[in-house]
């Protein structure tokens, strides 16, 4: 897990993982059991994240794990935690369990109200390691693990630990802010949580908003019938040309069958393909994430 980064080593912003991030999203739900993400509907809270100088070293940091690994659902994982010098920000050993041994950047010592993020990383990779999903290559394993941090609850503590003062900078995780922010934003749609007040990084709540504008986007896009008016004529363009013999849109694909005509596009929440009848306006409801859509095929 990346660590901390000094002002000579500038902080990537935008959304370069992109791709990554929807299919970890897509991923993550396809493998989780029948009731998906609502056992993870209440998420971690800043009461059982926080540790202060006044907590034991080693007593409240294992009340941090536990609390994390109770958010998590893994009951039966026991995070056992160390100090040390190392230059990653925290690194857990993956085995059968129940004890998985985590190692922490020795600046948790004293910098301590961002232990949590770096455990909360870390336990994702337990429960990833669980579910038996993983991404090829290490980079876009890394994304997985903090798209499904964000996305079960545990991960804003990942986006604020994003900060900027004179002194330097800090981020933890592979996602940029903004991305952090863009699956957060996800995750509101598909339990109705809203982080906006429990940020204490500015710059942290700034990407929340950048990031939940991109996921905002994509519940404006044809054929959905909140897309906005433009983008609602070119659907509606692309459906007289491409309609007859099939193909392909912004987006979205028209395809025959038997004597009616039908549109796929991917469900704007969780990325799982649909296909509807191009029949008007219409309700439907996502077989994986369970969004009910509204749509004007």
């Amino acid at each position: 897990m990346t660590a901390y980064r000094s002002r000579g080593n500038p902080v990537e912003h935008g959304f370069p993982h992109l791709a990554t991030v929807r299919a970890a999203i897509t991923a993550l739900l396809r493998r989780l059991p029948d009731d998906g993400i609502r056992p993870y509907a209440v998420g971690l809270s800043p009461a059982d994240a926080a540790f202060t100088d006044a907590d034991d070293l080693h007593l409240g940091a294992h009340r941090v794990a536990s609390a994390v690994v109770a958010a998590l659902g893994l009951p039966d994982a026991r995070m056992v935690v160390a100090f040390r010098p190392m230059q990653e920000a925290a690194t857990v050993e993956l085995a059968a369990g129940p004890e998985y041994f985590v190692e922490v950047n020795d600046r948790f010592r004293t910098h301590r109200r961002d232990l949590a993020a770096a455990l909360a990383h870390e336990a994702t990779h337990v429960l990833l390691h669980r579910l038996r999903l993983r991404f090829p290559g290490t980079a876009d394993d890394e994304v997985l693990t903090d798209t499904a941090a964000a996305l079960l609850g545990v991960g804003w503590l990942l986006l604020d630990a994003y900060r900027e003062d004179a002194l330097g900078h800090q981020k933890l995780g592979y996602l940029t802010p903004e991305e952090f922010g863009y699956v957060l934003a996800k995750r509101a749609v598909l339990v109705g949580e809203d982080l906006s007040a429990r940020f204490t990084s500015p710059q942290a709540y700034e990407a929340y908003v950048r990031g939940g504008a991109l996921a905002d986007r994509d519940l404006r896009r044809a054929p959905l019938a909140a897309a906005h008016g433009a983008e609602r004529r070119r659907y509606a363009r692309d459906r007289r040309a491409r309609g007859a013999t099939g193909g392909t849109g912004a987006g979205y694909r028209f395809e025959r069958h038997g004597g009616g005509l039908r549109v796929t596009f991917d469900c704007p929440v969780c990325g799982q393909r649909l296909r509807l009848p191009v029949a008007g306006r219409l309700r439907a409801r996502c077989g994986l994430c369970r969004t009910v859509l509204d749509c004007d095929t």
